[in-house]
């Protein structure tokens, strides 16, 4: 399968590079960074063999010439959303990592998705052990209804809340029943209490040394249970990448999390 990385001279999009370089059944063809087009996969991302010499291009119009077939997109909130819906334009399958896409272009990809030949799949975060948290947090809060998360990132992340932690509330808001009224906070110091989304209350962190953490805490009488996961290190979002290389072809249409193919 022929993969091309969008983003690749960031440090997610590098990792995809030496994953998608490194595994046995797909062919990195083409890397897009505007940011440092014209230098090799080899300079930015380390890279050896074949895949050194492959130079990063400015736009989108070099998925053509590779006849890209999955495009993974770690670009950024400024322009996820256009590449996306450029993507489903010209047929090629997304694989979409990249957080702070709006609504409005969500809905715009999944038309396009419907009504052309290509597929995508968004992932708030791609680490299996993020997506099982999700779905235990879902789970726990079915019986435990009073909820908050703490999401912790490095300082240089562009957006707050993370998606995961934007994703997880939205899935702790499907599952419990009844929804619990919150604490208050001090009124004298707004966003003590954090955000609020789909009635979860979000905290968000950002400090350098950090690489990306989520706790979900619940509490009932008596008792607190608290989920946490922890990513050390880039390399822990491959296997979910690759999963998702190798997946999209066989969706329908758009699908945002990655726990549709586990």
């Amino acid at each position: 399968m022929r993969i091309a990385v969008i983003g690749a001279a960031g440090r997610m999009g590098a990792e995809v590079c030496r994953a998608v370089a490194g595994s046995d059944d797909l062919d990195l063809v083409a890397a897009v960074d505007p940011m440092a087009a014209g230098r090799t996969l080899g300079e930015v991302a380390g890279l050896q063999g074949a895949e050194a010499d492959l130079r990063i291009a400015a736009d989108l119009d070099a998925l053509h010439a590779a006849d890209v077939q999955v495009a993974v997109e770690f670009s950024g909130p400024a322009s996820v959303g256009a590449n996306l819906r450029w993507l489903l334009d010209h047929d090629i399958h997304a694989v979409v990592g990249a957080t702070g896409i709006s609504a409005a272009d969500l809905e715009a990809a999944r038309q396009r998705a419907l009504a052309g030949e290509a597929n995508a799949l968004i992932a708030p975060n791609f680490a299996i052990g993020a997506v099982l948290l999700m779905r235990f947090a879902a789970e726990a809060a079915r019986h435990l209804p009073h909820v908050e998360i703490i999401e912790l990132h490095h300082d240089r992340k562009l957006d707050a809340p993370s998606g995961t932690a934007l994703r997880t509330a939205e899935l702790i808001a499907e599952a419990r029943e009844p929804v619990p009224d919150p604490p208050r906070g001090d009124e004298a110091h707004p966003g003590a209490r954090g955000a609020v989304h789909h009635g979860v209350h979000v905290h968000s962190v950002r400090l350098p040394g950090l690489v990306a953490h989520q706790e979900v805490v619940l509490g009932g009488l008596g008792q607190t249970l608290t989920l946490r996961h922890d990513s050390l290190d880039r390399s822990s979002f491959m296997p979910g990448v690759l999963l998702a290389c190798r997946r999209v072809a066989d969706l329908d249409g758009l699908v945002v999390g990655l726990e549709h193919l586990l």
